[in-house]
């Protein structure tokens, strides 16, 4: 764990639970993509950094998500780097108490505000920013999160954050964080049109074909896409979908999985109704779900 390993001429990764890109931007000079999940992963970033005699420019974070930017506070105190992000991933990032609370949607209580939805926030920049490395090629790959971003380097390495998941990781958990599903479909095609020597997923092995893996996380959505509406042939509240989603998964719930797999049930009925694919009825002061 917290390997360097090569991606490119002028590109590596650190093997760890949310791969780091390093870029090597010349003169001992290097940008990292994404900073890992705490203030102890930033620590092990820095080992790597003096191992080598390297020099932190700055973090490029993909997306907001706390194990993607968990490490900035620390390495931005230790080195003075710069952090960029995207959009909304700027916002969060400075004020990433807006995590949990969008997952939540109200005030969090204490049992989500912890490292694993709440990062330390840091001082970022959005990517249109004067001084952003120009030769980084932004990616846009919404879907997952918000406005979430993935980067190209020179030398043809895609560091493209989590818009998938291994085949391990879908089996296992059931149901991938999904923000917008419309729009993390069309990230799937778009990553498949991808020019790029090496594609380094955040939660999946590095590839050289990125193609076989984009097409079973799309089968896998739309397939949930599927269950979920076939939960709504009866008209059915939020938390009963929940509960049988759970039941078919296998899943156990808790705080965390109740705002996590929530959400992204949230964002498939929210699909689907946009779609016309299902309605949302009121009655009796509820909203129910139906599938037409």
């Amino acid at each position: 764990m917290y390997e360097l390993i090569r991606a490119g001429e002028r590109s590596y990764y650190i093997e760890c639970p949310a791969k780091i890109g390093v870029y090597l931007a010349g003169e001992g000079g290097v940008y990292l993509i994404d900073s890992g999940n705490d203030k102890d992963a930033g620590r092990k970033v820095r080992q790597i950094l003096e191992r080598n005699s390297w020099k932190l420019l700055g973090i490029v974070n993909t997306h907001s998500n706390a194990d993607h930017i968990g490490g900035n506070q620390y390495l931005q105190r230790q080195t003075g780097c710069r952090v960029f992000a995207a959009g909304t991933e700027a916002e969060f990032t400075r004020n990433p108490l807006l995590e949990p609370s969008f997952l939540f949607g109200g005030c969090p209580p204490k049992a989500l505000r912890h490292k694993f939805l709440m990062a330390q926030p840091s001082g970022a920049e959005d990517v249109t920013a004067e001084g952003f490395p120009a030769e980084l090629e932004i990616i846009p790959l919404p879907g997952h999160f918000f406005d979430m971003i993935g980067i190209k380097t020179p030398d043809g390495t895609a560091f493209i954050a989590d818009c998938l998941s291994s085949e391990a990781t879908l089996g296992k958990y059931g149901f991938p964080f999904i923000y917008d599903v419309a729009a993390y479909l069309d990230t799937l095609e778009r990553v498949k049109a991808l020019d790029a020597e090496l594609f380094v997923p955040a939660h999946a092995p590095a590839t050289g074909d990125i193609g076989p893996l984009a097409d079973i996380n799309r089968d896998h959505v739309l397939a949930l896409g599927e269950f979920v509406l076939g939960l709504c042939g009866e008209p059915s509240c939020f938390e009963d979908i929940l509960k049988r989603s759970f039941d078919q998964y296998g899943l156990t719930l808790d705080f965390q999985q109740y705002v996590l797999v929530g959400s992204t049930l949230r964002s498939i009925l929210a699909w689907h109704l946009d779609a016309g694919r299902c309605e949302a009825l009121f009655c009796d002061n509820r909203l129910l779900w139906h599938k037409l």
